[in-house]
């Protein structure tokens, strides 16, 4: 196989690198590329460069950069809020102990993961002292408006703001978990060619599946939203992720219509909007009208909040409950990074569909974590 060099190296600033691998980019190729970008940083750098590794672990990057730590994460996804913060202390770490050494950000797939970590720490950065700090802040901005900030998904976008305000304390954190009682989406009666809509919900937290609804009929109905009602309420703290399915009703597949993510300790109060344009996936869909909304209705503890309106179905909604459909009961996180992306177990794994193992639990942000 010919394999010309397909990477984009950018100096974000003197000391913070960035290095982007297309996702398309076949793993001969991967392999040669990544030999190429340790020759150039060796010879530049010596021993003086810290490898974030943002995509998937492997072994062939561990044999050519030494000092390598791992911090990946689903493609398209934010990471979790904590694994920001740890991002964002790893790299000031090892840029204050050594004027001369230098991070480097690794990344294949798509360059919103890059533009993550870079806003993040841009935000980070400026509580620390330092003549050149607002040149080096001017030029994280530079790079995230010009690289990559058309790629950052709604998600993405709602950390980076997460991560921003509780820093600067704008954002005052909830250490209380949720009890999440309802979750009200939008009835896309015509979501499937020649019309049709079957939606169901998968909710995680931490990137472990927690919760999967029924599949929900609504072509009887003219009803414009539809209530998931969870009995008893659903208990949520952390990083939380819900992602809504269409489930095809002529063939065995299912399409996702949108995904939300967000943080616990950054809600206050017993509602939680989002709009067409805050929602992974929908913001681009011509099938999700402008105006829908999802609402997420809490309750307070297991007690229901005096006065609140729950909402019901129509009683011509039809519900399917069977959730041993392989289409519905699937886990897409099921197998993410469980293996080494170059290992023998990787390349040989051919589970239905292919799929990405949970992550290890993570620990739940608090005060001290982010000062």
């Amino acid at each position: 196989m010919e394999c010309h060099y397909d990477f984009d190296l950018i100096y974000i600033t003197e000391r913070i690198i960035s290095v982007f691998f297309p996702p398309e980019l076949e793993e001969p190729c991967y392999r040669r590329n990544l030999q190429e970008v340790a020759s150039m940083l060796k010879s530049k750098h010596q021993d003086k460069f810290l490898l974030l590794n943002l995509s998937e672990k492997r072994h062939d990057i561990k044999r050519l950069n030494p000092k390598v730590q791992e911090y990946c994460w689903p493609d398209l996804h934010s990471p979790p809020l904590d694994r920001i913060c740890a991002i964002c202390k790893a790299m000031e770490t090892w840029l204050t102990s050594d004027p001369n050494n230098v991070v480097v950000l690794q990344c294949k797939g798509n360059k919103g993961k890059m533009g993550v970590i870079v806003a993040a720490y841009m935000h980070y950065s400026k509580i620390s002292s330092g003549a050149d700090q607002a040149l080096t802040t001017l030029a994280m901005r530079k790079f995230c408006e010009d690289k990559v900030s058309s790629f950052l998904q709604p998600s993405q976008n709602r950390y980076i703001y997460y991560f921003s305000g509780l820093l600067s304390g704008s954002i005052k954190m909830n250490n209380s978990p949720l009890f999440l009682h309802q979750i009200l989406i939008p009835s896309l009666p015509n979501f499937q060619t020649g019309g049709g809509f079957y939606p169901f919900l998968k909710i995680y937290q931490s990137l472990k599946l927690v919760y999967t609804s029924g599949i929900y009929d609504p072509q009887s109905s003219r009803a414009r939203k539809l209530s998931v009602t969870m009995e008893p309420a659903l208990q949520l703290k952390g990083d939380i992720m819900v992602k809504c399915y269409h489930r095809s009703s002529r063939a065995a597949e299912r399409e996702v219509v949108f995904r939300a993510q967000f943080h616990t300790c950054t809600v206050h109060g017993a509602q939680l909007w989002f709009g067409k344009t805050e929602l992974d996936i929908a913001c681009t869909e011509d099938r999700f009208p402008p105006d829908a909304t999802v609402e997420l209705i809490f309750e307070n503890g297991a007690e229901k909040i005096k006065g609140m309106q729950f909402c019901k179905n129509d009683a011509s909604i039809k519900v399917d409950y069977d959730t041993s459909d392989p289409v519905v009961r699937w886990d897409s996180y099921e197998n993410f990074n469980l293996h080494h992306q170059d290992s023998m177990e990787s390349m040989n794994y051919s589970g239905y569909p292919p799929s990405p193992s949970p992550v290890e639990s993570l620990a739940s942000v608090d005060g001290g974590l982010l000062r």
